[in-house]
């Protein structure tokens, strides 16, 4: 009976990691999909107008990250991680 629930056991932590794994994997794929992406607007010339730019870039410039993000996503409709990095290219600028 104990080697059954060891073996059980070891197959359940093995299943967990091999599904990890190909998580982890997907998400690698889908970042530098994304990143990849992300330099097609550029490649071709485009510019993303931002609305509120002037205001965000004030708000950097102030040492008010927060806020500069939270007018970013009531202007652009972003999501938090998003928003974030959109205002930390800003901050490199």
């Amino acid at each position: 009976m104990d080697t059954a629930v060891l073996f059980l056991t070891c197959v359940v932590i093995l299943g967990i990691a091999a599904l990890r794994t190909r998580r982890s994997r997907a998400e690698r794929r889908a970042a530098r999909a994304e990143r990849e992406l992300d330099l097609v607007p550029g490649h071709l010339g485009l510019r993303d107008e931002v609305p509120r730019l002037d205001e965000i870039v004030t708000l950097v410039r102030r040492g008010e990250k927060i806020q500069a993000i939270k007018v970013y996503r009531e202007a652009t409709g972003a999501d938090l991680v998003e928003a974030e990095e959109a205002v930390d290219r800003l901050v490199r600028r």
